[in-house]
This record gives structure tokens, C-alpha cells and sequence, in this order.
């Protein structure tokens, strides 16, 4: 092994280890109303919500793997789940950018160029920002009087982000982010078909964060069927205000803080704290099952080191060599 690639080792070993850090205080800081909330739920509520979050999960794991084949590297499935996997932890690392730098080193695994996987990842996490708050601004202004006094300012934005996302605009603004950190353009423009099967998954992923939510709020004396809507769109309001506060881990408190006052209106007096402290720590579980399950996907895997890793790593300080 390089000393290179030791290092990288070394450094992914330490953010998969900071990640579980914070997971682990994002849990302990409420554990006693954790205990209290879970003694509210019945067994396969819990389950099922879990169920939900995981599927959630690799509904985004297939839409960061459509912009990865748009942009010319196609990576098999089970490379795809095990990347988007392990990165996910780094959500629970204050600054929102270890996700992009874990998923393009483990790219790098693949030999995907630095540049192609950056793209895809900067891509999946405005595409996941955009359709949720396209979602919420579709469903709670008919659902929740709460949420169009409390977040109306947030709604008007979702159709402005929703025509960033146009294939051309997106691959302008890409190459321009590479030309000032002196990369080469993208070797392949992001078409709409890409787009499409992204976002496509990633409201699809949306749906299902919003089912984990309503089986929750059936627990605790939610108003059936027509809570679907509402559950949607509350969390995905809570979970793009989670990304805005990034100095949070994994959005922590601003989420809560988001369901807690969407779901006071329709839900019994002390329940929607309780949805908000289960549901975090449903989908911090299904986190840690899901990295988890990625860590054993890769195991006995050998692969051969990526040609030019010094050659990129060097671009991305100094540039690209000059032409003779």
C-alpha cells in the first residue's frame, strides 16, 4: 500500500469514526425522552418506520447512481449502495462536505475521476434539496395552516431551485465550479434523461421519508390516510431546514424543531415531540444499517489502484500541467 493510500485510508477510518461520534450524541442527548417516546410506539410501528427509512435510503442511493451514469462512469449496484452508504454517515459531521469528499474518494475506488464523482455528488444533494422543498411547498399549504404562517418564505424558493436543476444550466454551473479549481470540463454534458431518473428517484426516496413519518403518527393517535400528504411534506420541510443548519449534526434540532410545530395542529397535546424524537432516531438506525450493510458489501473485495491518483490529487492543488 502507497503511503498515499494509506493516508486515505486513515482519513476515511477517522470520519466513519467522527460520524459514529456524533450519531452517538445525537442520540444520547435525548435518550430519556427517547426511552419515553419508544414506550409510546408499539414494536412493529417502530419496525415498519425503520422498514421505510431504509428504503428511503437507497431510493437516493439509485438517484446519485443515475447522475454517476449521466455523466459517463455507470457503476454496478452493489459498488453504487456500498458508496452512497458508508458517505451517508458523513451527514452527522458538522459542515455538510463529507458526504461529496467520501463518496469521490471511495469513487476514486472505481475509477471514476475525481471531477465526474464531485459532480454527481454536488448534483444528488441539490436535487435532494430542491424536489423536497418542491415537495413540502406541494403538499403542506393545503395540509397546514402552521406551516404556511410559520415557513411561507421557504416555499417560493422551490420552483426557482426546481428550473436550476435544467440540464443546461446545471452543466454551466458545473463546469464553471471546475474551471476555478482548474479541472477539466465534464467529459459528458448532464442530459435531461439523467435529470429525470434522478429526480425521479429522489422523490421517490421523498415519499418514502414521508411514510416513516405517518406510520409514526399513527402510533400516537394520527388521523389516518389523510395524514399522508402532511407527513410528506413535514419532513421534507424538516430535513431541507436540517441542511441549512449544517453546523448541526444531521440537522439535529432544527428537524425536530420543524415537525414539532407542523404536526401541533393535528396531533394530540405532547405527541408530535414524540414523532420528531422517534424519528430521529429511527433514521439514525437505519443510517447505521445501511453503512453497515455497505461495509460488508465491500468485504474481500480487492481492487486495483486507480491509475493517476498522484497525477489528480496533485490537479486538484495545483492545477492541471500546462501544454507545452
Amino acid at each position: 500500500m502507497t503511503s498515499k493510500a494509506a493516508v486515505l485510508r486513515a482519513l476515511r477510518v477517522l470520519l466513519v469514526l467522527l460520524a459514529l461520534g456524533f450519531c452517538a450524541y445525537s442520540v444520547a442527548s435525548q435518550w430519556d425522552d427517547t426511552v419515553r417516546a419508544f414506550r409510546q410506539m408499539s414494536w412493529y410501528t417502530l419496525v415498519g418506520a425503520l422498514v421505510f427509512g431504509v428504503a428511503g435510503l437507497f431510493a437516493w442511493t439509485l438517484g446519485w447512481r443515475a447522475f454517476m451514469s449521466g455523466l459517463g462512469s455507470p457503476l454496478p449496484l452493489k459498488a453504487a449502495f456500498r458508496i452512497s452508504a458508508i458517505s451517508g454517515l458523513g451527514k452527522y459531521v458538522p459542515g455538510m462536505v463529507w458526504v461529496v469528499l467520501t463518496q469521490v474518494e471511495l469513487s476514486r475506488e472505481h475509477h471514476v475521476p475525481r471531477a465526474r464523482s464531485f459532480s454527481a455528488s454536488v448534483l444528488a444533494v441539490a436535487t435532494t434539496t430542491a424536489c423536497g422543498l418542491a415537495v413540502a411547498a406541494a403538499t403542506l399549504p393545503l395540509t397546514s395552516a402552521a406551516a404556511r404562517r410559520e415557513y411561507w418564505w421557504m416555499f417560493p424558493f422551490a420552483p426557482v431551485l426546481l428550473a436550476a436543476l435544467h440540464p443546461k444550466f446545471v452543466t454551466w454551473a458545473l463546469n464553471t465550479v471546475l474551471r476555478f479549481a482548474r479541472q477539466s470540463p465534464l467529459e459528458h454534458a448532464v442530459s435531461f434523461g439523467a435529470m429525470s431518473r434522478a429526480a425521479g428517484w429522489t422523490i421517490v426516496g421523498w415519499l418514502l421519508f414521508g411514510g416513516h413519518l405517518w406510520l409514526l403518527c399513527q402510533s400516537v393517535g394520527g388521523g389516518g390516510l389523510r395524514l399522508v400528504p402532511l407527513a410528506v411534506g413535514s419532513y421534507a420541510l424538516a430535513f431541507v431546514a436540517g441542511l441549512l443548519v449544517f453546523i448541526a449534526p444531521g440537522g439535529l434540532g432544527a428537524r425536530e424543531a420543524v415537525l414539532t410545530a407542523v404536526l401541533s395542529p393535528v396531533l394530540p397535546a405532547g405527541a408530535p415531540l414524540v414523532v420528531a424524537i422517534s424519528s430521529r432516531v429511527v433514521l439514525t438506525i437505519a443510517d447505521l444499517l445501511y453503512a453497515g450493510a455497505g461495509v460488508l458489501a465491500g468485504r474481500g473485495r480487492v481492487v486495483a489502484p486507480a491509475d493517476g491518483d498522484a497525477d489528480d490529487a496533485r490537479e486538484l492543488v495545483t492545477g492541471p500541467p500546462a501544454k507545452e
